[in-house]
């Protein structure tokens, strides 16, 4: 079975583990630093603040900005719950805007229709690792005095009109979980060119403790430990040949699928670097088989496939209960929610492998026509 993810540990992260073991420094000291350090230098910022979770990075950025009870956050409605719940965290309304159909990312005149005085944000996802058209999205924070922040939990090393994502708004949040592009098993980075939000990030992270001992703020056990860091520095040193494997894949598979009737191949914009998280096609009712018809079928052949979403944010049980749903109605979000479908892409699928998946797309629908 050609797996829908897998972490890429090799013996540069097993070297780096021991290294920490032995230093004896477990928790977050010199190896945090070191790593904030260089993921800050490749993003093109000023400031990283490593923390345990990509949804600990949202949380603390939000916190960071003040946003509370009675604000609102605009949002995407398709994404996963992280984004939408941290601003629940928070006790302020996330409003969901609808998404552009090609990347699956925050359509900015969906934005501006529903921005209020209540409006303090805007949480712009780069989803499966195309980057959201930040220009508009700037203009309309700067228009409306908003913060504009960066979901890039599954963009590291993404690219917008030359620029990497974490550095194109006023702050951004990563998440290195194990499936994600570079990974520490788990952990967060908070990236940013405002000083003061990069520190008041490090007093929450750390028990809101200014000093050892002196605690000036209500903060939480949120720091990376130093064999995370360890594991992300040599993670970090091969993102850009792991990102190179995942554009190979993708485009021997997009070769072969744009001649698919009924499948639509992930779309790069002229102004993006896609670092493929994920290779998302959308099964459109001209295929022979619905999207969960096709995913059996490629289990069959030994292929895994996932759903990255199959429901909208305010379509989950946890939003109804709460009543809060799309303005708009969020038609696209939905559409998509209906019709995506992962294939794998990671770098240890390998050129030939990432050929056979879309060849066994291309028979499939072959055989399906002909039956039909």
């Amino acid at each position: 079975m050609i797996p829908i993810a897998r972490p890429m540990i090799g013996p540069e992260e097993l070297e780096a583990v021991e290294r920490v073991l032995r230093s004896g420094m477990l928790a977050h000291g010199p190896e945090v630093e070191e790593f904030e350090r260089e993921f800050a230098e490749y993003i093109g910022v000023d400031y990283a603040v490593a923390v345990s979770s990509g949804t600990a990075a949202l949380d603390l950025l939000l916190k960071a900005y003040r946003i509370g009870p009675g604000d609102e956050v605009i949002t995407t409605p398709f994404s996963f719950i992280a984004t939408a719940n941290a601003v629940l965290y928070q006790g302020a309304r996330p409003v969901f805007a609808d998404i552009d159909p090609e990347t699956y990312n925050l359509d900015p005149d969906s934005v501006v229709e529903l921005i209020t005085p209540r409006t303090r944000a805007i949480i712009a996802v780069h989803l499966y690792g195309h980057p959201a058209d930040m220009k508009p999205l700037r203009e309309i924070a700067e228009d409306h005095g908003l913060v504009l922040i960066e979901d890039a939990a599954q963009a590291h090393g993404a690219e917008y009109m030359g620029r990497r994502v974490g550095s194109l708004g006023d702050a951004a949040a990563f998440s290195f979980y194990p499936t994600k592009n570079m990974t520490t098993g788990e952990g967060g980075m908070v990236t940013t060119n405002d000083r003061e939000v990069a520190e008041r990030i490090r007093l929450l992270r750390n028990h809101g403790q200014a000093e050892k001992y002196l605690h000036t703020e209500l903060g939480y056990n949120l720091r990376m430990t130093s064999i995370a860091a360890a594991i992300g520095r040599a993670q970090l040193r091969k993102l850009d040949w792991m990102n190179r494997r995942r554009r190979e894949n993708a485009e021997t598979m997009t070769r072969i699928l744009r001649s698919v009737d009924g499948i639509a191949p992930p779309a790069e914009k002229p102004w993006a670097r896609h670092v493929y998280h994920q290779y998302v096609v959308r099964v459109t009712e001209a295929f022979p088989l619905t999207r969960d018809q096709l995913a059996e079928k490629l289990r069959q052949h030994g292929i895994a496939t996932a759903v990255h979403y199959p429901r909208a944010i305010p379509d989950q049980p946890l939003y109804k209960r709460l009543g809060i749903d799309c303005p708009r109605g969020c038609p696209e979000a939905r559409k998509a929610a209906r019709q995506v479908l992962s294939l794998p892409v990671h770098p240890a699928v390998t050129v030939e492998q990432a050929r056979a998946i879309a060849e066994t797309i291309k028979r499939i629908a072959e055989e399906q026509s002909q039956e039909g």
